[in-house]
């Protein structure tokens, strides 16, 4: 049998070069998606350039005012000068301090409980809808419910969380968590992650779904212990919904104003910015320097989340 020794020769077919198609590389049919995607999402940037950007906007054109609610004098621009006199106030540096503290606080312990409670009911055992459903209920209750609930709870004669720490030998007398001043702060902190870690847990659940079981498989095969698949393979891949989690719960903190209100009201040594603010707008009237407030904690929040994306962008590189 002879063999043809001479050079292959492919078809025309497929020696015919691949044409990059046009336009930067993107297609027809991927342009003509693009363009319905922006028609689609149009009506929503419209609701929120009204909706948000409008109100943001005026807020910082406010801020540099005198204006004052309901007052019929002209307004005046006074440039920074709301600005220079809040970051010499005292009490409002007094609330920036605070506000950070409960966020960094609460945010981390949230963090922390979340993370084990997604973990624990992401493993398959009986009950486990149930258990979904159930931790959730903290979450679903208004804020100001939940503290007043709470507050009554830290009673120091007739609270459960007295009785409770006695019977246990904790303490050796009643405390006055909603008076006393050295402990205000961490009982607050309590109610925030009661509260708040269901939230946590549940968008950390959602990231964890996603996460194909076929690498833990094959992770076992390899020999990976458990611990090693956390650290190398859960925490990687879960870093988005943890991303999300964390902007979503120091926004929050960083705005927290209901739970420090019903629990201490207007106290000047536990305000918060929001708490701060409140008292500026409404029993003081001085929407210019109220304005100044707001854009400072809009200024907060937007470090913050520079400092999540830099740390879980530098982590993933």
């Amino acid at each position: 049998m002879s063999q043809n020794t001479g050079p292959l020769v492919l078809p025309s077919v497929q020696q015919e070069q691949v044409k990059p198609p046009a336009s930067g590389g993107m297609s027809e049919m991927a342009r003509e998606r693009e363009r319905l995607a922006w028609i689609l999402l149009s009506p929503t940037i419209l609701v929120i350039l009204v909706v948000a950007l409008y109100p943001l906007l005026q807020t910082f054109a406010f801020s540099f005012t005198d204006a004052r609610l309901g007052s019929s004098r002209a307004v005046h621009f006074v440039g920074l000068r709301n600005y220079f006199d809040l970051l010499t106030d005292r009490r409002f540096l007094s609330s920036i301090l605070l506000t950070v503290n409960f966020a960094v606080v609460t945010v981390i312990f949230e963090f922390a409980l979340g993370l084990v409670v997604a973990l624990v009911i992401n493993s398959n055992f009986r009950g486990r809808g149930v258990m979904r459903a159930a931790i959730l209920v903290p979450w679903a209750i208004p804020t100001v419910m939940s503290t007043q609930m709470w507050k009554w709870m830290y009673h120091d004669v007739f609270g459960v969380v007295n009785d409770m720490a006695l019977r246990a030998h904790l303490i050796a007398r009643p405390i006055a968590w909603v008076a006393d001043p050295a402990v205000i702060f961490p009982a607050v902190c309590a109610i925030d992650i009661w509260k708040a870690t269901p939230f946590i847990a549940l968008m950390l659940l959602a990231g964890l779904q996603v996460i194909p079981q076929d690498i833990y498989e094959a992770a076992d095969i390899d020999g990976a212990t458990p611990l090693q698949q956390f650290w190398m393979l859960t925490l990687p891949l879960l870093r988005p919904a943890i991303l999300v989690a964390l902007i979503f719960r120091t926004l929050d903190a960083l705005r927290a104003f209901d739970i420090f209100y019903v629990m201490v009201g207007n106290r000047p040594r536990f305000q918060t910015m929001a708490v701060f603010n409140q008292q500026i707008l409404v029993e003081f009237s001085r929407v210019g320097v109220g304005s100044a407030v707001s854009v400072i904690i809009f200024v907060l929040i937007a470090l913050f989340v520079f400092v999540y994306m830099k740390f879980l962008n530098t982590a993933e590189a």
